[in-house]
């Protein structure tokens, strides 16, 4: 579907009852430094085109791709030191979920509301981490990457313990290695819980086993098949469903403890079990893989990780997500080429399409519509508030169909406009933008009592509603003239005069509405 720009601009002066004659925005900026800002981040925030014109394209690149280069936020910081399950390891969350047992009775009413409060924290929490992360991070090419990982090797929250094991498994699978080794992150994701769960391989055992009884009855094929369809190879990567069979045999046994029981020294609930496993040789993607245990899953994620396949799987994706929804095969070949050289080095291929041909051609500028999730978090950004409250992001994106941790499927939510442009979810974000550039959206409100928590005893953590807000100083309507500094003015000649056309209280709300802000 293809909405024209008069569709925006019509429809958001129906919402926002009309235009007067007034005056024009500011100069336009270098588009270059507009482009890397939107493609590097998740939008600019008042005065960050102009510390990049400064500084030059080439040294904001080399900062966003050593984040650990740049002093974060000391409120951020603040904020996220308040969040006390964000760095609780997979068993104590799942142990302080819990209703608590009183000797042999079952649990009391009163105890199983408190259990599931103490798990609707754990996730109310890992969304506020994240939200806060992606609006308020200087390090915005990380946020970007944790994004892009997490839809790539996907936990859908609502199945089972994963409701509260999806902030553990960003925080610990995924933000460590976003820009190191993918063979590091492969591994990362595949022992995690949240994994191992998702996908069954928590199940998965030799048939006729030892070990073969009870939940651990056979062969679960499901994270073999999501392993290489979706983790590696991708859907045409020339495997065959006999791959798929063996990958499934080399992984029996792979999972975690019962997680009543000790862990690891290393707080893990990981465990290899050999009562589970298929002892058998097995030819691999036509490599053989003598029985060995544990050993064998290292090998098949070497095997997978070195692929040439996943090299062009990979770099495809990663010149979707940051160049073109339909990226020239140029490119991928060049980050195809990169990865392999590089041994799958995130950083040097992200560093090999920031300066390709393709990333700075002008027709790919301003190209990407944006998903829900980086219109919402670039609108706040392109506002300037400081984010307290992160309830209405959160609400917003449950409206537009992209809820943090909730994508049902093992591909994670899409990044390419067929998936997002319809005239249901515009009016959505045009209500949005309205609400927000009239100071209608507490982003800046503190909750009243908010205070660390502690666990097992949490505080409730039912959804806040507006009785419940303190507002640290009364909501200003956005500024009109700032919002056009911070955006660089870049708007076409037609926004340009509806802008110019609309009296003052209103222009903030077309600029965030505008086809143009739409897209990155």
């Amino acid at each position: 579907m293809n909405i024209k720009p008069k569709f925006f601009i019509l429809s958001l002066f129906i919402l926002l009852g009309g235009v007067n004659p007034s005056h024009a925005a500011s100069k336009p900026v270098d588009p270059k430094v507009l482009h890397v800002i939107n493609r590097l981040s998740f939008g600019p925030t008042p005065g960050e085109l102009q510390r990049v014109e400064s500084i030059g394209v080439e040294r904001y690149i080399q900062e966003q791709l050593s984040p650990e280069s740049i002093p974060e936020s000391p409120t951020l910081t603040d904020q996220l030191s308040q969040l006390q399950t964000l760095n609780l390891n997979p068993v104590t969350l799942y142990r302080e979920s819990q209703p608590i047992h009183l000797g042999n009775q079952k649990p009391t009413p009163e105890a199983m509301k408190a259990a599931r409060e103490r798990a609707h924290l754990i996730m109310q929490q890992a969304v506020q981490a994240r939200l806060l992360r992606a609006a308020e991070s200087h390090r915005q090419l990380q946020e970007m990457m944790v994004e892009f990982w997490y839809n790539h090797f996907n936990v859908y929250a609502n199945k089972g313990p994963d409701r509260f094991w999806v902030g553990s498994y960003e925080q610990e699978a995924i933000r460590p290695y976003v820009l190191g080794r993918f063979r590091d992150l492969l591994e990362a994701t595949a022992r995690h819980p949240a994994m191992m769960y998702y996908l069954d391989n928590w199940q998965n055992t030799a048939p006729g086993s030892p070990g073969a009884h009870g939940r651990y009855q056979g062969l679960n094929e499901n994270y073999a098949r999501e392993l290489m369809e979706l983790h590696t190879l991708g859907v045409d990567g020339g495997y065959t469903q006999q791959d798929v069979i063996t990958l499934a045999r080399i992984l029996t046994g792979w999972g975690y403890r019962p997680l009543n029981q000790p862990t690891g020294e290393d707080g893990s609930p990981f465990y290899f079990d050999p009562k589970r496993h298929d002892f058998s040789d097995k030819v691999f993607l036509g490599h053989t893989i003598k029985g060995s245990g544990a050993s064998e899953v290292e090998q098949a994620l070497d095997i997978l990780a070195r692929s040439p396949v996943t090299a062009h799987h990979i770099s495809y994706q990663l010149a979707q997500y940051f160049v073109s929804d339909h990226p020239p095969d140029s490119l991928v070949k060049l980050l195809q080429k990169r990865f392999i050289a590089s041994d799958g080095n995130i950083r040097e291929v992200l560093k090999t399409l920031f300066h390709s041909q393709e990333f700075w051609d002008s027709a790919n500028f301003n190209s990407k519509f944006k998903t829900p999730y980086q219109y919402v978090i670039s609108v706040v950004r392109a506002t300037g508030m400081p984010v307290n409250n992160t309830s209405p992001m959160s609400s917003m994106l449950q409206q537009l169909g992209m809820p943090l941790y909730s994508c049902l499927t093992p591909d994670g939510y899409k990044n390419t406009e067929d998936a997002w442009l319809n005239p249901d979810a515009m009016t959505r974000r045009l209500s949005f933008a309205t609400a927000v550039a009239s100071g209608r959206v507490p982003l800046s409100a503190v909750l009243k009592n908010q205070t660390k928590t502690d666990l097992p005893v949490m505080r409730s953590a039912m959804p806040v509603n507006q009785n419940q807000i303190r507002q640290q100083s009364r909501i200003q309507p956005v500024d009109a003239s700032q919002l056009a500094m911070t955006l660089g003015n870049s708007f076409s000649n037609q926004t340009q005069s509806a802008i110019a056309s609309s009296p003052p209280q209103l222009r903030a709300a077309l600029m965030l509405g505008s086809p143009e802000f739409m897209r990155h």
